[in-house]
């Protein structure tokens, strides 16, 4: 059937186009600094290191639009870039860097409020920031914080990190999960950009699995998730998961249900770049727990979101929790 209408797209990225040098301000070596090559090109360095390539596209919110007007995207999430979180940096430094962005994001918003929705980030690895940024967010009306799959190597089931996602479900702000590096195996990935083709994928599902197994969603029920690129590969363990969880007292130690029951809670996106695996999960999880995404504006993202769902097997119903009602109820913009 095809897809007419506009949508809600929740996985998209967006950084400042310009800031301090918190390297120098902090004294740390490697921070992501923006060198710009001219109007409308510039790259993200670590340190002297070149990072990534960028065009307007990340930084200059006339541009989304435009390209959001000819691929019938009418809202999108903006997130921050996952190099960005630093989640590795001192609790400071991360933390004010956290506030620039969020300002940034903040201030797109407040110029488009039609077109944008706010997705911040925090110092996840110092509870104490993390809570008071969160505060901060939600009185200036953010709906949603990106968090990365693991902090610096820690997982996010570590109890330490409890009281930050106690803190999102009080204050009702979802919470959007993204990949960045390095990741599992990392060692073993050093060719074919095999981070962002496997790590990432892997990194997903160990982290929401661990946020499952260790009673996280338990103790949280009403904390809201969203898994980017399609929840990794995530949803293809879940049988081995349940079957786990019915063989091994270890495996359910930390809940009464077996894992599949907390994934129905979830929220996946759209982008796993192959119609059948996008179909299984619309069928497993239902149209109403699958999103648009678009990992706009990089390279291993989707260009033309919508086009994902043409040729899948979908009601109307179907279509618009896809491109609207899933998303709202994810991040309660109704």
């Amino acid at each position: 059937m095809p897809v007419s209408q506009s949508a809600i797209d929740v996985h998209t990225h967006i950084l400042p186009p310009g800031w301090e040098d918190y390297g120098a301000r902090f004294r740390i070596a490697d921070w992501p600094s923006l060198v710009m090559h001219d109007t409308c090109n510039a790259s993200i360095m670590l340190g002297t290191r070149e990072y990534r390539k960028i065009t307007d596209q990340c930084f200059a919110p006339g541009r989304r639009i435009v390209d959001m007007d000819a691929t019938r995207i009418g809202q999108q999430l903006l997130s921050p870039v996952p190099v960005m979180l630093c989640y590795w940096g001192p609790a400071d430094a991360t933390a004010a860097f956290a506030r620039l962005q969020n300002d940034y994001i903040a201030a797109c918003v407040e110029r488009h409020p039609e077109r944008f929705i706010g997705a911040g980030t925090i110092a996840l690895q110092s509870p104490r920031h993390a809570i008071a940024e969160l505060e901060r967010l939600k009185q200036v009306g953010f709906s949603a914080i990106e968090i990365g799959t693991h902090v610096d190597g820690r997982d996010l089931d570590d109890p330490e990190f409890f009281d930050v996602f106690a803190a999102a479900e009080a204050l009702d702000l979802a919470i959007f999960v993204h990949p960045q590096g390095p990741t599992i195996g990392a060692e073993r990935m050093n060719d074919y950009q095999l981070p962002l083709l496997i790590g990432y994928p892997a990194d997903t599902a160990l982290a929401v699995t661990r946020l499952i197994l260790g009673g996280v969603l338990e103790r949280l029920p009403r904390l809201r998730l969203c898994l980017a690129h399609g929840g990794g590969n995530f949803p293809s363990a879940l049988g081995r998961l349940d079957r786990g969880y019915a063989a091994s007292p270890a495996v359910r130690k930390n809940i009464p249900l077996p894992p599949s029951a907390y994934a129905e809670r979830l929220w996946f996106d759209t982008i796993t770049h192959d119609p059948r695996y996008l179909q299984l999960n619309i069928e497993r999880f239902g149209s109403g727990k699958v999103v648009i995404g678009s990992d706009y504006p990089f390279a291993l993202g989707v260009e033309r979101p919508l086009e994902q769902l043409e040729g899948l097997a979908l009601s109307p119903a179907d279509i618009e929790n896809l491109t609207h009602r899933a998303a709202e109820a994810f991040l309660k913009l109704r």
